[in-house]
């Protein structure tokens, strides 16, 4: 699709968070409890998944996008604050001005339910959550806490730079992993911060994924693959969690572009990828024969060069969407056995669902404005 490329994304702060704000006279970094809140925080806890963007010019105030761990809501985060909608059916669920928030608590006021602020002296560029901790991601380093009761500093790890903020933790109770760009170029780290000790240091776990820095990752729900695309854009490689073996190489395309988006299907048949070319693609990976493949490929043998090339595995459905609004992508729930979802959410404030078929025949079902749904002036 035609029309300006979106620049590459700015590093700035998330506004959500007020992690971002350094304190007087430059604090040491640390939680802050607010009173205790009593059980349970809302859905919208989880929202601290893999799937963001940030804009470098603000499309309709449109600052970052995010969806929450099971791709049920996604937040959208503004010039003005925060509001968390609901995927399906499509619907505002709350505005919001702080990081962590109890929707149980009693008062009207955002002020009144707030549960947990921290404060560090750099910029926070990513915040990750599960049920029982809470991940901060600096530019060059990354915290973890204990959460929500009484937080305390788990882990800090010194990361390459880093200033996407790149990072992905497994929300699985099974399984506690952690993601991130290891220090040599292209390379992951992986940490099980369930068999790793509170203040002790073990060899790094590393997967050299691209032979160029990493620009996106993603981990399944289950946390035994990880998913990550370079700087280039062409290509996205699946790994084994476990033993670090290289499962299936997908092709995005020839032409170098900007992964907003990397996203799991709920069960790991499908994978989805938004990027600058304004294009959604549709991997499958339970059954990789869904996928399409080079004609090229009934050649014969070729020149390594080509060979990689031939080999790659094509997505086997996409849909386009406005190339110059920056989007995220997840799927959504299964009408059918034989019938998916994908939802794309854009900074232009726009919303779009897509059914996809086995065979790679690909629909917009529903579109809307999702800024449209509530009053600007209520915000």
């Amino acid at each position: 699709m035609s029309g300006n490329k979106l620049p590459p994304p700015e590093v700035r702060p998330d506004v959500n968070t007020r992690a971002g704000c350094q304190g007087p006279g430059g604090q040491k970094s640390g939680p802050r409890a607010a009173p205790r809140a009593g059980p349970g925080i809302g859905d919208t806890q989880r929202s601290g998944k893999q799937s963001w963007i940030m804009t470098q010019q603000p499309l309709r105030g449109v600052t970052s996008l995010r969806f929450n761990q099971d791709q049920s809501c996604f937040c959208c985060a503004m010039e003005t604050g925060v509001r968390i909608y609901n995927v399906e059916p499509l619907m505002e669920k709350g505005h919001l001005a702080v990081l962590i928030w109890d929707d149980a608590r009693e008062g009207k006021d955002s002020k009144d339910k707030l549960v947990l602020e921290f404060t560090f002296t750099k910029p926070v560029l990513a915040v990750r959550m599960r049920h029982d901790k809470i991940v901060i991601v600096l530019r060059n380093r990354i915290y973890v806490y204990s959460f929500p009761d009484n937080p305390r500093k788990l882990f800090e790890f010194d990361t390459r730079d880093n200033p996407k903020g790149l990072c992905d933790l497994c929300p699985s109770l099974e399984k506690q992993l952690l993601v991130f760009p290891g220090h040599k170029c292209g390379s992951l780290q992986l940490v099980d911060l369930a068999s790793t000790k509170p203040g002790t240091s073990s060899a790094p776990f590393t997967i050299n994924a691209h032979q160029s820095d990493v620009a996106c990752v993603s981990l399944n729900q289950p946390g035994t693959v990880v998913a990550s695309a370079s700087q280039k854009g062409t290509l996205i490689r699946l790994f084994d969690t476990q033993s670090k073996e290289k499962l299936v190489e997908l092709r995005r395309g020839t032409d170098p572009a900007t992964l907003y988006c990397i996203n799991f299907s709920h069960d790991s048949s499908f994978l989805c990828a938004s990027s600058d070319k304004g294009t959604v693609h549709i991997f499958a990976l339970k059954d990789t024969r869904l996928n399409r493949r080079s004609a090229l490929a009934r050649v014969g043998k070729v020149g390594p060069m080509i060979g990689q090339y031939v080999d790659s595995q094509w997505s086997l459905a996409s849909f386009t969407v406005p190339a110059e609004s920056a989007c995220i992508c997840a799927f959504g729930r299964n009408t059918s056995k034989n019938v998916n979802s994908v939802i794309a959410i854009c900074v232009d404030g726009t919303f779009h669902k897509y059914v996809f078929t086995p065979d790679g025949n690909c629909n917009r079902e529903a579109f809307d404005v999702y800024l449209d749904i509530c009053d600007d002036d209520d915000f």
